[in-house]
């Protein structure tokens, strides 16, 4: 087994490597960029060497630098991970040709299956199905017309290079076909170089299903059977499964059968993936209608090989290690076993709510569920950040990979739902309560798949709030409350906001809650017993929800009743922003400073926070200004867009305690403010 490896990559793929590579008692040697110096990837490798600068064609594309420092440090051989330089055939010359041994498939398998046109002309050789289309080199638009014509609508025309959903378009009938083609190369030679297409029968209801493959040197290929990746967005996967619900034993060995074929026909070694289009002719219910068609193929290690792994219990890094050590397999085909199910999600910094933006920010708040590596039956976590942490925006919004075991698909569902409510992230927007709605859905429950599966269940997908304003509400009072007595070590009722010296004292609460303004009463009887009005000022009335409150802190949550109503809460304090999170979903709630807004405060002054993480673009003031009620004081930049903080009240500006071009957090103060009643 080699001694040391390099591995150039960040992130999860690059903790994950290291992690088997430990377990072999293999050193590792991390590279990182400017923006990764404090990276965990960089913690849990032997060594690390700076590359460059933050922008990947400055560090992680540099693949002469990256030769230089393995050369350095002594590492015998380099694994690309996933991304970046994975599929380089360049990349891998030049590791062979410093002597090194790279870590993928020979350089030839990756320029032979680089590009769509080529590769599906070597599987129609090889004896792979095919989906029905034209992928020759004459690009005449002309003949690209008569040949969709000749194919039958709808048909997909595919940017020959490239991926990621980019330089692709359906297209409906003949008289939209000029006016697509025309966008889609355009879109193609921007993305990638090269306008040249393909073109394809649009397969109805289509799955995409993959077959996991490996190949050694002795002349060894294996299947390691199918993973499911039908649930996507814009063409990139969310939630993917092994094995494919519904797959029949003959279906799983005639594609695993044809990835094999597909993998011998350009001689591969190492870790790589067979991706097929699946019709479903007979529609969900009769599995065994689905015909299968070649898509393309991934010559390196997938992002969802942990399901893989999961069914299997096999470690895919090792394997690479090993056949790439010039070891045979160390499994034939007929000793390889599925197990149970697993399931992978892939949480993301980003907003699904906003047409799936991404986010950056500091994660302030990185809870994750109790997990395990490479254990049936279990949650796992892939993960290349820690809590405190920045996803910055250089990179793919990426956090990490949930994966789950079960015996059954419906036990990993309900694992998956029960991990994905544990994992609580604040700091930055994220996907994980929108991962929960889709594995809910019947469709998804009942394996009713294909790749629009999230376009068709939109409905209840998108601009969801799974907790209610009471019980918000009431999880922000308990979380005060709790706060204010554990810090004070006095009962908040003796504070002079809002309480009154008689039987029953009151204390006001005011919020901010979807865009709605709220208050709530909470009273505080004799005996200790506590009571709570939730009022929301919504059209056509006000809505009032009053009941006792019971709530105690257990084990960092807070067990909670409230308006018939019991559930654990979470609650995360960030400014005046509280995120909470239950078992049914999360939400956030902004607590109203009833000081700021009284003649009490004045003499403490006003304080104003990033409403989210993000730029400071500028201030339109100074210390020493005076200024006036909503008077604008400062512009921030998130998510691309520009937001103007406006003064709550005339005062004098006392101090700016950021500059022009820093990054803050959520809840960050940006300026201290005295307001006018005590100037």
């Amino acid at each position: 087994m080699f001694k040391k490896i390099l591995i150039a990559n960040r992130g999860e793929i690059a903790c994950r490597v290291a992690a088997t590579a430990k377990r072999l008692g293999v050193k590792t040697v991390a590279v990182y960029s400017d923006a990764d110096a404090q990276a965990k990837h960089v913690a849990v490798c032997d060594e690390a060497v700076h590359i460059g600068g933050s922008a990947p064609k400055d560090s992680y594309l540099r693949w002469e630098r990256i030769i230089e420092a393995a050369q350095a440090t002594g590492a015998q051989a380099i694994h690309p991970g996933y991304g970046f330089l994975s599929e380089n055939e360049d990349f891998a010359l030049a590791c062979a040709a410093a002597g090194l041994v790279f870590i993928g498939p020979p350089a030839s398998a990756i320029k032979d299956m680089g590009l769509k046109a080529e590769s599906k002309q070597l599987m129609e050789k090889a004896g792979v199905p095919l989906v029905p289309g034209y992928h020759g080199s004459d690009q005449d638009p002309a003949l690209l017309q008569r040949e969709a014509d000749r194919i039958g609508y709808p048909v997909l025309i595919k940017a020959s290079a490239g991926g990621g959903g980019k330089g692709m378009r359906a297209v409906d009938n003949s008289g939209d076909f000029a006016a697509a083609l025309e966008s889609c190369k355009r879109e193609a030679i921007n993305s990638f170089g090269d306008d040249a297409v393909l073109v394809e029968k649009y397969v109805q209801r289509p799955r995409h299903i993959e077959i996991q493959v490996f190949g050694d040197t002795h002349g060894n290929c294996v299947y390691l059977f199918e993973r499911d990746c039908s649930v996507q967005r814009r063409h990139q996967k969310v939630l993917e499964e092994a094995p494919a619900p519904g797959m029949t034993p003959e279906l799983r060995a005639q594609m695993g059968e044809a990835a094999v074929a597909a993998a011998k026909a350009v001689n591969y070694v190492g870790a790589g993936t067979v991706e097929f289009i699946v019709e479903q002719p007979g529609g969900y219910e009769r599995p065994d209608q689905m015909k299968f068609y070649f898509m393309e193929m991934n010559t390196r290690l997938q992002v969802e090989h942990p399901v893989t792994e999961a069914i299997t219990g096999l470690d895919l890094v090792e394997w690479q290690l090993r056949v790439a050590f010039g070891e045979p397999l160390p499994l034939k085909q007929e000793g390889l076993r599925i197990t149970g199910h697993a399931i992978e999600a892939r949480i993301c910094a980003e907003n699904p709510d906003n047409n799936f933006l991404p986010a950056t920010g500091a994660l302030n708040v990185y809870a994750l569920p109790d997990c395990v590596t490479f254990e049936r039956g279990a949650v796992r976590v892939d993960s290349g950040v820690r809590q405190g942490d920045a996803i910055s925006p250089f990179y793919d919004s990426m956090v990490a990979k949930l994966i789950v075991h079960g015996d059954t698909r419906e036990q990993a569902l309900a694992r998956l739902d029960e991990a994905l409510a544990q994992t609580h992230i604040v700091g930055l927007a994220t996907n994980v309560q929108f991962l929960r709605r889709v594995a809910r859905t019947g469709a998804f429950a009942s394996a009713k798949l294909d790749t629009a599966l999230i376009p068709r269940e939109q409905a209840v997908l998108f601009h969801q709030e799974p907790v209610g304003l009471p019980l918000a509400a009431a999880a922000a009072v308990a979380q005060t409350v709790l706060h204010e007595r554990a810090s004070q070590g006095v009962d908040p009722f003796s504070r002079r906001d809002g309480f009154h010296s008689h039987a029953l004292t009151r204390r006001r609460f005011e919020f901010e809650f979807g865009g709605e303004h709220a208050k709530a009463w909470l009273t505080y009887e004799r005996g200790g017993t506590l009571h709570l009005t939730v009022e929301s000022a919504k059209e056509g009335g006000d809505a009032a929800v009053s009941g006792p409150l019971t709530f105690a802190a257990q084990g960092g949550a807070i067990e909670l009743q409230f308006a018939g109503q019991r559930t654990r809460a979470s609650v995360y304090a960030q400014g005046e922003v509280d995120h909470v999170f239950t078992p049914s979903g999360a939400t956030q709630i902004t607590a109203i400073d009833l000081l700021a807004h009284s003649g009490e405060s004045a003499a403490e002054g006003g304080r104003l926070t990033a409403p989210m993480p993000g730029k400071v673009v500028s201030f339109a003031v100074k210390a020493g200004d005076a200024v006036t009620k909503g008077q604008p004081l400062a512009v921030m930049e998130a998510m691309k867009m520009e937001h103007t903080i406006a003064a709550p009240a005339d005062g004098v500006v006392q101090e700016l305690l950021y500059a022009p071009g820093d990054q803050v957090t959520e809840g960050a103060e940006l300026l201290k403010l005295t307001l006018a009643a005590a100037a």
